[in-house]
């Protein structure tokens, strides 16, 4: 990459969360569509994303916006629905005539955008899309930074944690919903699992938009497992662990792939879950002066928004990273045509508050930089890999 390109990216970042002084953005405005899913089983964890984008829109707007004019961010509720992701994302380009769209909460609803994207040959970039191998449309880029092969990446990354603590476990139990991306991921750590010689009690499966829990937690019990691996997105982790609390279990050590942040660290049964993380809200994350004036903002309006949790973690770092990789193509390219942007991505790195992402691997993902991280007095803190552990954390075992 060119140096001089590389800076430009870093620049764009910079001013972003810094407010440095610039003029007022004038003219038409730049529009920017999306859907997120502010109603449904996904709102719990999809409010945060919309707090996010707002932040980073009222900040655009208090600086030169882009390209000197205001940015509009139309959004619209899709409702945890793919198939209504696909419907609203037509309507966005045809109807209301974005200049631009940014990729929706969850993969199912990402590939049903993706779609609609490559139909109008339109960029996509997304937050949240966990099944690389499912993104073969040549203009989207992933802000998501799971790496080409999160199956196997993903769960290596926990296993070297786990056997690195005070008491590595040598049986698992892998329970798991059938929403795709976790799913996926279960399946892979099932892989992984039975490679490192743990030994596998139990594998079970349920519907995604299951109620009832009860007879999960019973099979786990009765499995006795060391560790339990759960393919939980948005709350089911949460009702889970009060399904178990309720026949008086306690896992050993447990670990949720996607869940609602808040509301899973709050959880008192939760204390000492595991999750993967791209970034929490502690040194040495926060060292970065952008990632730290991230923080102050979103603390401040997730707790005016009510959220169980107020810290910036995994999911409202890969949105602000979304909006950091869109404002870096435009400005280095000072265009909003489509392929321009997705030419000047795949031949560029942009430095986020997550860390560098690269777009220039299988299907345009880049590294793995996913960590460990634990619920620990009802706070999230990353616990591996050891130099992005928050200060004096360990993985703490039963």
């Amino acid at each position: 990459m060119k140096l001089a390109t590389r800076i430009i990216a870093a620049l764009g970042a910079a001013a972003l969360s810094l407010g440095l002084a610039q003029a007022a953005p004038s003219g038409a405005p730049v529009r920017i569509g999306s859907t997120l899913a502010l109603t449904g089983p996904l709102s719990g964890t999809a409010i945060i994303h919309k707090i996010v984008g707002e932040i980073y829109v009222d900040d655009l707007n208090k600086r030169d916006g882009l390209l000197g004019r205001p940015v509009e961010w139309i959004l619209k509720d899709d409702q945890s629905k793919p198939e209504l992701a696909r419907t609203l994302y037509e309507q966005l380009i045809t109807v209301d005539k974005v200049d631009l769209i940014i990729g929706p909460y969850a993969t199912p609803n990402i590939i049903a955008a993706m779609g609609v994207a490559q139909r109008y040959n339109r960029v996509l970039i997304h937050h949240t899309m966990g099944i690389p191998s499912l993104a073969k449309y040549d203009m989207q880029f992933p802000a998501w930074s799971v790496g080409p092969n999160p199956e196997t990446t993903v769960p290596n990354t926990l296993f070297d944690a786990l056997a690195a603590s005070a008491k590595p476990p040598k049986t698992i139990a892998i329970v798991t919903s059938k929403f795709p991306s976790v799913y996926f991921m279960s399946v892979g750590a099932r892989e992984v699992a039975k490679k490192r010689g743990l030994q596998e009690v139990l594998f079970l499966e349920w519907e995604f938009g299951n109620k009832d829990f009860g007879p999960i937690a019973n099979r786990v019990k009765d499995a006795k497992p060391d560790f339990v691996f759960v393919g939980a997105i948005g709350l089911e982790g949460n009702q889970l662990l009060e399904a178990m609390k309720k026949i008086d279990y306690v896992p050993p050590m447990h670990y949720y792939m996607y869940p609602a942040p808040g509301p899973l660290a709050k959880l008192p049964e939760a204390q000492g879950a595991l999750a993967a993380s791209i970034f929490e809200q502690h040194p040495p994350f926060t060292n970065n002066p952008i990632a730290a004036q991230f923080v102050k903002e979103y603390n401040a309006r997730a707790a005016k928004a009510g959220l169980p949790d107020n810290s910036v973690e995994t999911q409202a770092a890969a949105s602000f990273s979304t909006w950091q990789v869109l404002e870096a193509a435009v400005t280095a390219t000072k265009s909003l045509d489509d392929k321009v942007l997705a030419a000047w991505l795949k031949q560029n790195q942009v430095d986020t508050i997550q860390g560098r992402l690269r777009f220039d691997r299988a299907n345009n993902y880049g590294d793995d930089l996913m960590r460990v991280k634990q619920v620990q007095n009802g706070h999230w803190v990353t616990v591996w890999p050891k130099e992005w552990a928050a200060p004096g954390a360990k993985l703490i075992t039963p």
